[in-house]
């Protein structure tokens, strides 16, 4: 049966793929200075609402990778630290990445996945309690969609961003999943926002439709001038740069969201999120309990021990929490997930709710 393991199992979308086979035997420069990445750059740009001299646009392969480098560069002193929600990226699923790096990750008790402005005050008060004895907070990290496929609202992040600026602190947006995030019912920001709030944030493609890539979108002065040194650092400037912005270029050649000619990037955010719906609707129509409102397309039920072993099994759901009595298990739907996947994995479900009466 169609796996609901993660949003990058399958391969690329189509357009993504024959741009790559129409160019694959053209010689260009390395390093992402081809005219490719160059187009790619100024079409994520236009997308952010953004002038050239108001942003860079750099690519890079992955998310671990777009967090660390621009983490580091945001960080001003080796003494600086991160602060993020306990289920933070950065914090959990990036084997100490950001920490091997001598940056301290500080992680809030936020339990529902978005950070808060009160949790993120208690943080920057302890460590300011103790002077120069404690790690210095100079960095929030939000990911839209969250962890736990929450997605940030205007009054959220606006909040967090004023917090992070009238303390000078930096605020960066991971968004491995913003496309996600920026068609779901429940979003009422728009790119544009989400690009001047934040003094660096990407835009996820690895998750969304592309091979893999991000194309990290830059605000903040000091870290447009490092950023090219870091990524070499951080061995992230691919030499074949062009297959990022190849990719790029394909996916957001096209009309914004909603429109007739709507670009592959938002049309395959657009498909996992109505799977997600129609999954998650089905899932609760079941008798299923989800564990928060189906907002992206990340969905999280809890279940019985003996239903979760069989998720995992036979849909490829993944355990995100142990609750000893119940299991807290994951679907996600991608760019390739049809109504015909979601009503096969339906089925399923219902027959598994008649046999084991959980």
């Amino acid at each position: 049966m169609h796996q609901f393991t993660n949003d990058y199992s399958e391969g690329a979308c189509p357009e993504v793929l024959q741009a790559l086979v129409q160019t694959n035997a053209e010689q260009t420069p390395g390093y992402t200075t081809d005219a490719y990445c160059a187009r790619a750059a100024r079409l994520v740009l236009d997308a952010c609402g953004l002038a050239a001299e108001e942003a860079d646009v750099r690519f890079v392969v992955g998310g671990t990778a777009a967090n660390v480098i621009s983490l580091c560069g945001l960080l001003d002193r080796p003494y600086d630290a991160v602060v993020c929600t306990r289920d933070g990226h950065v914090n959990t699923h990036e084997t100490g990445a950001l920490e091997s790096c001598g940056h301290k990750v500080l992680a809030t008790d936020d339990a529902d996945g978005f950070l808060s402005v009160e949790k993120v005050d208690e943080i920057v008060r302890a460590n300011a309690a103790f002077g120069n004895h404690m790690t210095r907070p100079r960095a929030l990290y939000v990911s839209d969609t969250t962890e736990l496929g929450g997605v940030y609202d205007a009054r959220r992040l606006e909040a967090l961003a004023a917090y992070a600026h009238d303390h000078d602190m930096r605020l960066f947006v991971d968004g491995a999943r913003i496309a996600p995030a920026l068609l779901s019912p429940a979003n009422d920001l728009t790119l544009p926002r989400i690009a001047r709030l934040a003094d660096a944030m990407y835009l996820g493609g690895t998750k969304n439709g592309l091979l893999f890539g991000e194309a990290v979108v830059i605000r903040d002065p000091q870290l447009r001038q490092d950023f090219p040194w870091l990524m070499k650092q951080h061995q992230n400037l691919l030499a074949k740069g062009r297959l990022l912005g190849v990719q790029f270029e394909a996916a957001l050649t096209g009309g914004a969201p909603g429109t007739a000619d709507e670009a592959p990037y938002w049309r395959c955010a657009r498909t996992a999120d109505e799977t997600a719906a129609r999954l998650g609707q089905g899932l609760i129509d079941l008798g299923f309990e989800a564990t928060a409102p189906v907002s992206s397309n990340q969905l999280f039920f809890r279940v019985s021990p003996a239903v979760a072993t069989a998720l995992v099994r036979d849909l490829g759901c993944e355990v995100f929490f142990d609750e000893g009595a119940t299991r807290v298990v994951r679907f996600v739907t991608s760019w390739a997930t049809t109504a015909a996947d979601v009503d096969e994995a339906l089925a399923y479900a219902a027959e598994l709710r008649r046999t084991t009466g959980a």
